[in-house]
């Protein structure tokens, strides 16, 4: 990487820390510039305005947990060839990831975006929500899978879909107000027990799991 991409990024990770702690609205220019050790002329040259700085960090973002999202689905199949145990694997890995993200970056870009739309162009705001249409897309093809072989209890695959979305934002948002990262780990793992009962109350719901660190 040379050094302009170098800047770039560590321009992208100031403003990405500042906007999780603090809101969009309430990160400056002047701030991530006296950090980044750069000049505003510098800081031009990569993005000219705030929008297009939300916009290169929401791609980022997304681009960051599609990566995530492939490796953890990916190793629940690789454990398992039932489709039902291979997304309860990787709900167990993903609870362990987000435990650990916590202490990293407390937050979601895409939710500080969705708080203060009207800060953004309509691109930064459709970017945001493309993002979370496809996670909740890759969850609901995870549900739809299961179902055609366990049908489900009392619950639709669109809506546990939103589901899992939601307590993971909703675990986000509560770890953060509660100071306790553990509480986000918490809510996916029962959610983890949700899936096994609406699916296969006396199999998958009832035997523990253990598996191996997502590191």
């Amino acid at each position: 990487m040379g050094k302009g991409a170098e800047t770039r990024e560590r321009i992208l990770d100031i403003a990405q820390a500042s906007v999780l702690a603090k809101g969009f609205g309430a990160t400056s220019i002047d701030e991530i510039i006296a950090e980044a050790g750069i000049t505003k002329s510098g800081f031009f040259y990569h993005f000219k305005d705030k929008n297009e700085l939300a916009r290169e960090m929401l791609r980022r973002f997304i681009d960051e947990n599609d990566r995530v999202f492939d490796e953890i689905f990916s190793r629940g199949r690789e454990l398992s060839d039932d489709p039902l145990q291979a997304l309860l694997i990787s709900l167990k890995l993903l609870a362990e990831v987000l435990r650990d993200a916590q202490t990293q970056h407390p937050g979601c870009l895409v939710a500080s975006i969705c708080y203060q739309e009207r800060l953004f162009d309509r691109e930064v705001v459709d970017l945001a929500k493309q993002g979370t249409m496809n996670w909740n897309a890759r969850f609901r093809s995870h549900f739809a899978e299961i179902a055609a072989i366990y049908p489900p209890r009392g619950a639709r695959v669109e809506d546990l879909a939103d589901t899992l979305a939601c307590v993971i934002d909703g675990g986000i948002i509560l770890a953060r107000l509660m100071n306790d990262p553990g509480r986000l780990e918490r809510q996916v793992l029962n959610f983890r027990s949700l899936v096994g009962l609406v699916f296969s109350p006396d199999a998958a719901a009832s035997k523990p799991l253990r598996v191996a660190s997502a590191a």
